[in-house]
């Protein structure tokens, strides 16, 4: 559901917060592409891409109205399991685990909105909660930019869940680009239609909060020389198991 702006705002938070080697994230820039990696393929955000892949694969949510991402069977694949051999790789891989987390979030609470607010269905929902989310990401003052170099370009190739060619990489970080542009000018419509600026903003600080909370407890189970599986981190934090925790 957010658009990159938003996924941005949560890297520059993140980094901001928390020195970001803290948070096990080596190589800032790779982070901020793997955030945007799991929409690169799907045909919204990057339409002219070489290839597509369907939202719920590179997601890894069940087909549903609104799908809700399995951060944590991600977490076990490509953190816990398959780690990249390279900083620049696993930042990535960290990126695209941030993104899922983030649409994890603002989906799951989001069906839980539908639930509890009247509220219209089918394409006038759609224009609405979009509508919405272009108006909560202007007021975020994004300013970060992906700079393709070699160590971005061998980590996207190598990416576990599916290669990224290098065209790609290039088109997304032109359209993420555009996007932070974008940002920066007042728009055109600035009243929230469906949601609220306060219900974005809990949302925001609520999901910020899981990101950094989770690094942290990874890095401390690694240092301690434990095992940082997405059930052994729950477990660290407390938290309920990830079917009940939207």
């Amino acid at each position: 559901m957010p658009s990159w702006n938003i996924h941005t705002a949560h890297v520059e938070r993140l980094v901001s917060d928390c020195p970001a080697h803290d948070l096990g994230i080596e190589d800032v820039n790779a982070f901020l592409f793997g955030n945007y990696v799991p929409d690169i393929y799907v045909g919204f955000m990057v339409p002219d891409a070489s290839m597509h892949i369907d939202y719920c694969m590179t997601h890894w949510a069940n087909v549903g109205l609104i799908p809700i991402p399995d951060a944590d069977k991600f977490w076990d694949m490509y953190i816990y399991k398959r780690r990249s051999k390279t900083p620049s790789g696993v930042s990535l891989a960290l990126g695209a685990w941030a993104h899922l987390v983030a649409d994890r979030f603002y989906n799951g609470t989001f069906l839980t909105f539908l639930e509890t607010n009247d509220a219209p269905m089918g394409e006038e929902l759609r224009i609405r909660k979009q509508g919405d989310f272009d108006v909560f990401g202007h007021t975020l003052g994004i300013s970060s930019c992906v700079q393709v170099n070699s160590e971005l370009l061998e980590a996207a190739k190598k990416f576990r869940g599916y290669s990224i060619l290098p065209q790609d990489v290039e088109k997304s970080v032109e359209v993420a680009a555009s996007i932070v542009r974008a940002s920066a000018m007042v728009p055109a419509n600035q009243e929230y239609r469906l949601l609220s600026a306060e219900w974005l903003t809990e949302v925001f600080e609520a999901c910020n909060e899981r990101l950094a909370q989770w690094l942290e407890a990874w890095q401390a189970l690694e240092g301690e020389g434990k095992k940082a599986s997405a059930e052994d981190i729950r477990v660290r934090l407390g938290l309920r198991p990830a079917r009940q925790d939207l």
